[in-house]
């Protein structure tokens, strides 16, 4: 598809170039893979620079969520075994920038691992937060202006001292396992103590509530944070857990972020669940299987993968608006990529005509993303005259 349009794209490898050069930057090992990510962040800088109020700044405040996903394998593969689901392949660690309920997201950083590899491991979650951190511009290196969310698998005594160790221009709100000492501290919080928690619009969530732990409930643990609790009514026909109490649903997080009310704090931390959205949209885009055999070669293939999700997320961020801008890798290939057009030069000016039949055209689609066509036709008309 890409080689049919070669006023736009460009010329494009054959599949056999694509695989030498995947093994000649597998054998440059570690130098390759920075040299990668090195551009990345550079390209990173400038889109995010050209989308000005569109860029992924929630309150001037970079979001990157931590998340790990199970690749599965269906042959050998080096670094493939059994993983904690009792299935078979590789357990990578991702990061990833968070847009905001307005927009998507994109990857900073991608761990290849084994798939044995432990959900709580805290050394892979300060390699990919470190690598992640590389990724953002220095101006989110001070004043704490970078927020590190994770499940509970990043609830470590390691990973927090980390973190904690670079508070000053670092925030986190890291999910916490029950353990005895929380699930005692919850059992004398007193009924006036919990606080009913808000929905993104500010409206109260029913059947949910939200307290503070006070004192120091977890001995030992970094100084300044701060544990969180949500009790909330199991769905019907949920199973609850040893650690559940009264009949309630019990969840915790910690998190160093002070003078914001606590059902910002745990609404906040609930929207990490837009990184399985991420998730989601690599899986749709490479991220499905570990096509070749070495690991190396599957690292490379990794940070390919993240190359795509990239230019998936930055096309959006600089050249659609409305609901566009949170349309996934599928409905992108569908309605754009895919879609009939033709990029038709006269007059020394390149226009991009599609079918008028298509329902989301700006001939026929909704005031919501009216520009979508508009904005992307300049940007594709920019890359062939090579303006950009």
């Amino acid at each position: 598809m890409l080689r049919a349009e070669p006023a736009v794209f460009g010329p494009v490898a054959s599949d056999p170039t694509v695989s030498r050069l995947i093994d000649t930057l597998a054998s440059a090992g570690p130098r390759a893979l920075a040299v990668i990510r090195r551009a990345r962040a550079e390209v990173r800088e400038r889109a995010w620079r050209l989308a000005g109020e569109a860029a992924p700044n929630v309150g001037d405040e970079v979001i990157v969520d931590i998340d790990g996903v199970l690749v599965l394998a269906h042959s050998e593969k080096e670094h493939a075994a059994k993983t904690w689901k009792k299935t078979f392949g590789h357990h990578p660690l991702f990061a990833f920038v968070d847009h905001g309920p307005g927009g998507s997201g994109e990857p900073v950083a991608g761990l290849l691992r084994p798939g044995n590899a432990g959900s709580n491991t805290a050394a892979d979650h300060i390699e990919v937060a470190r690598l992640a951190l590389a990724q953002l511009q220095k101006r989110h290196r001070r004043g704490r202006r970078t927020l590190i969310r994770t499940d509970s698998a990043g609830g470590t005594y390691d990973f927090l001292n980390w973190l904690t160790a670079r508070g000053r221009w670092l925030s986190y709100s890291v999910g916490m396992t029950i353990t005895d000492a929380i699930h005692a501290a919850v059992l004398k919080i007193p009924t006036s103590a919990w606080t009913a928690a808000v929905e993104p619009g500010g409206e109260i969530r029913e059947g949910a509530w939200v307290a503070e732990l006070a004192g120091d409930v977890l001995t030992g643990w970094p100084t300044g944070m701060r544990l969180i609790v949500r009790k909330e009514r199991p769905h019907p026909g949920a199973q609850l857990r040893f650690t559940d109490a009264d009949g309630m649903r019990l969840t915790c997080f910690a998190t160093n972020t002070k003078h914001t009310p606590i059902t910002r704090l745990e609404l906040r931390h609930r929207q990490r669940a837009r990184a399985e959205d991420r998730v989601r949209a690599a899986r749709d885009t490479g991220l499905r299987n570990m096509p070749l055999h070495d690991a190396a070669q599957n690292q490379v293939w990794l940070e390919i993968v993240q190359l795509a999700l990239d230019l998936l997320a930055w096309m959006p961020m600089l050249a659609l608006t409305g609901r566009a801008r949170r349309w996934e890798p599928k409905r992108l290939r569908l309605r754009l990529f895919s879609a009939a057009a033709q990029l038709v030069t006269t007059g020394r000016r390149s226009y991009l005509r599609e079918l008028p039949r298509l329902s989301w055209s700006p001939r026929s689609c909704d005031q919501a993303t009216c520009g979508c066509w508009s904005r992307l036709a300049q940007y594709a008309c920019s890359y062939s005259s090579g303006g950009m």
